[in-house]
């Protein structure tokens, strides 16, 4: 009985622990999100611009050819894409672990408070 009761607490313990993780991964998924915004942003404001484009280097604006900081913006475009795809699949397997584990869980509890009786 006190084994099973350790083997919850363990258990519960995990569950914890992936959430955390989870919302760790929401806040890094979240932080990627902006940057596709940002990049996207930056993209259709560069296509519409007809005149000279600029792009910031440190602490200096320097004018740039438009095509080559277009270029650059669809590759980094491409990159948060791929880290974005790469934390949903992460956050799937989280939560699939988190959801196995909870259901593992509760028959331990279950199982716990019919012995108990």
């Amino acid at each position: 009985m006190a084994d099973s009761a350790k083997t919850s607490e363990r258990g519960i313990e995990q569950l914890q622990l992936l959430e955390q993780n989870i919302q760790n991964l929401l806040l890094q998924k979240q932080q990627i999100q902006s940057q596709q915004v940002e990049v996207e942003n930056a993209l259709e404001e560069v296509q519409k611009a007809k005149g000279n484009v600029y792009r910031i280097v440190g602490n200096v604006m320097v004018a740039g050819d438009k095509e080559e900081i277009k270029k650059e913006l669809e590759s980094k475009k491409e990159v948060v894409l791929l880290k974005l795809k790469t934390y949903e699949k992460q956050e799937t397997q989280l939560r699939e672990r988190a959801s196995k584990l909870q259901e593992e869980v509760l028959a331990q509890l279950q199982n716990e408070k019919g012995v108990k009786k």
